[in-house]
C-alpha cells in the first residue's frame, strides 16, 4: 500500500469536510442572524400596525437572577414592639391586626399618604412597596421586596390595609418572606424591549394602547411550598383607548405570560393562634 498517497487522500478529506463544516456553520450563523433581524422588523411592523406606543428608556438588570426565600415565623415578643394594635398571629405566618387607634392615610392635600403607617405601624414596613390602592374596596395592597424589586402577587410577600369612611386605618394582613438567596448562575434573560415586543407579536398589546412603564420585579415559581423560589419577570403597564390600565407579568427566563390567580395559602392548623395587645404609651 502507497501510505504516502493515502495520507494526502486523507488530508484532502479532511480539508474537504472541515471546509464544508465551516461553510455550515457560516451559513447557520447567517439565518440566526437574518431571523433576528426578521424578528425585529416584525415586532416593530405589528407596532407600527397596531399604532402601539412604546417609547421608553432602557432599563438594564445586569445581575438580575432567580433567588429563593423561606416563609417569614413571627414570634409574640418581636411584634410587641408594635404599638396601638391588636394582633393574632395565624400559624405563625400570618398577622391579622386591628388597630386600636385612629390612624390616618390622606394628607392635607386629600391624597394618600401610607409612608407613617408602613414605618410606624407594621413589621418592617419598609421593605413593602405600594402597588394598588383600591378605594371601592377601601384597601391597599403592597408587595414586599427583593434587591429593590418588588415580587408580584406572592400571598407570602405582601401587606393588605383597610381604612374606614374617614380614611382612617382599621386592620391589616401581613405575610413575609425572609433569608433570601440570590442565584450566583447567570441567565440569559429577557431585555425590556424583548418583553414588550414578545406582549405586541402573541396579540397581548391592543390597537392604538400606550405602554406606560416596564418595571423588573419577581414572580413565583413555587409558590405553596416553604421554601419559595422567585424567577425574574417584567411588568408592563399599558393604557388602553378608553384610558383603562392593563397590567401584563412575563417570566425574563422562560418568556412565558403570566396570569396571576391569587390562591389561598392552606397551612397545617399545628400552631396555636397567638394574640398581641399593644398600646401606646
Amino acid at each position: 500500500m502507497d501510505w504516502n498517497k493515502t495520507k494526502t487522500i486523507f488530508i484532502i478529506v479532511f480539508s474537504i469536510l472541515n471546509i464544508f463544516l465551516y461553510s455550515l456553520y457560516v451559513q447557520q450563523l447567517t439565518d440566526a442572524q437574518n431571523v433576528q433581524v426578521i424578528s425585529k422588523t416584525s415586532i416593530e411592523e405589528v407596532m407600527k400596525q397596531e399604532n402601539i406606543t412604546y417609547n421608553l428608556p432602557q432599563v438594564n438588570k445586569n445581575d438580575y437572577s432567580s433567588v429563593t426565600a423561606t416563609i417569614k415565623k413571627f414570634t409574640k415578643e418581636e411584634l410587641e414592639t408594635l404599638v396601638s394594635q391588636s394582633i393574632v398571629i395565624e400559624n405563625n405566618t400570618h398577622i391579622e391586626s386591628d388597630m386600636n387607634t385612629a390612624i390616618a392615610i390622606q394628607n392635607d392635600k386629600g391624597d394618600f399618604d401610607f409612608n407613617e403607617f408602613m414605618m410606624k405601624y407594621v413589621w418592617h414596613g419598609n421593605e413593602y412597596t405600594l402597588w394598588e390602592v383600591n378605594q371601592e374596596e377601601q384597601q391597599a395592597t403592597f408587595f414586599q421586596m427583593v434587591n429593590g424589586e418588588p415580587i408580584f402577587y406572592s400571598p407570602n410577600a405582601m401587606v393588605v390595609v383597610h381604612w374606614n369612611d374617614d380614611y382612617e386605618v382599621t386592620h391589616y394582613e401581613q405575610r413575609m418572606l425572609e433569608k433570601f438567596s440570590t442565584e450566583s448562575k447567570k441567565r440569559d434573560l429577557m431585555t425590556q424591549d424583548e418583553a414588550v415586543g414578545s406582549l405586541a407579536t402573541r396579540g397581548y398589546l391592543k390597537q392604538d394602547s400606550k405602554v406606560l412603564s416596564v418595571t423588573p420585579g419577581y414572580s413565583s415559581l413555587v409558590p405553596l411550598t416553604e421554601i419559595q423560589v422567585f424567577a425574574p419577570t417584567w411588568n408592563i403597564r399599558v393604557e388602553l383607548k378608553d384610558g383603562s390600565i392593563e397590567e401584563h407579568f412575563i417570566n425574563a427566563i422562560e418568556g412565558k405570560v403570566i396570569d396571576f390567580q391569587l390562591e389561598k395559602v392552606d397551612e397545617p392548623q399545628l400552631d396555636v393562634d397567638v394574640d398581641v395587645d399593644v398600646d401606646e404609651e
